[in-house]
């Protein structure tokens, strides 16, 4: 599975304006039901890195044994992919942490 950066950015905007949509029509704390499907997307997304990343070491581990089917350039792009899906998870999870550190901040 391939994760995009951007899509994944363009959806937590998507419920980041959910929220404030919820929040300013009712005056006070709404109930967002887009926590849930955050939480899965993100559970999600993470399971999507770990098989990555194993797929990654698995392909390796088979290119070193001397698996004929396996080029090195296979073993490399596997690499890379799974290196640029953990950089873009440790991003989304530094922005929600920003956010986090934001209302944590803001005035009662």
């Amino acid at each position: 599975m391939d994760i995009k950066a951007q899509s994944i950015y363009q959806e937590l905007q998507g419920m980041a304006e959910q929220t404030k949509m919820g929040l300013g029509e009712s005056g006070g704390i709404a109930t967002n039901p887009s926590s849930q499907n955050f939480a899965e997307l993100l559970s999600q997304a993470v399971g999507t890195v770990n098989d990555m990343q194993l797929e990654s070491k698995d392909k390796a581990m088979a290119f070193e044994m001397g698996d004929k089917s396996l080029s090195l350039a296979d073993v490399m792009v596997a690499k890379e992919k799974a290196g640029i899906a953990f950089e873009a998870t440790v991003q989304v999870r530094n922005k929600v942490l920003d956010a986090y550190k934001q209302i944590m901040n803001m005035p009662v």
